[in-house]
């Protein structure tokens, strides 16, 4: 990606981060502190913030969301045409730049992933068989 069109891939990255966020605030996070046996961390949160529950009610809207913007940002990291500029100094830059955008994103899929998992999949089945 050239240099010229960074706001788009800034604005991309904004919006990422924000579905991101709010899938770890709603899901992943107080599911990682109540497996841990942290439940009263997750009591205290949300009567701090009760709009965490509000997120948690849309929880498949808040994860296909950030599936949405993650993919996006993927095709954004990987599509071809994307080039750095032709100045040694700039072109090294630019291109451990895009080493660690696309170690972030690989985390932030992994992340996701394991947030799903336990959201959609080893939750309901563990209160199917408690």
């Amino acid at each position: 990606m050239s240099l010229s069109n960074s706001h788009g891939k800034q604005g991309l990255s904004a919006v990422t981060l924000l579905f991101s966020l709010g899938t770890l605030l709603c899901c992943a996070l107080p599911l990682l502190l109540v497996t841990l046996g942290m439940g009263s961390v997750v009591a205290a949160m949300t009567s701090t913030a009760p709009w965490l529950v509000t997120l948690s009610q849309y929880k498949g809207w808040m994860f296909a969301g950030s599936a949405l913007t993650l993919a996006l940002a993927g095709w954004a990291l990987y599509r071809a045409g994307r080039s750095c500029p032709g100045d040694p100094v700039l072109a090294a830059a630019c291109a451990r730049a895009d080493r660690w955008s696309r170690r972030v994103w690989l985390g932030s899929v992994l992340i996701w992933v394991g947030a799903a998992f336990v959201a959609f999949l080893w939750l309901p089945l563990r209160l199917a068989f408690s």
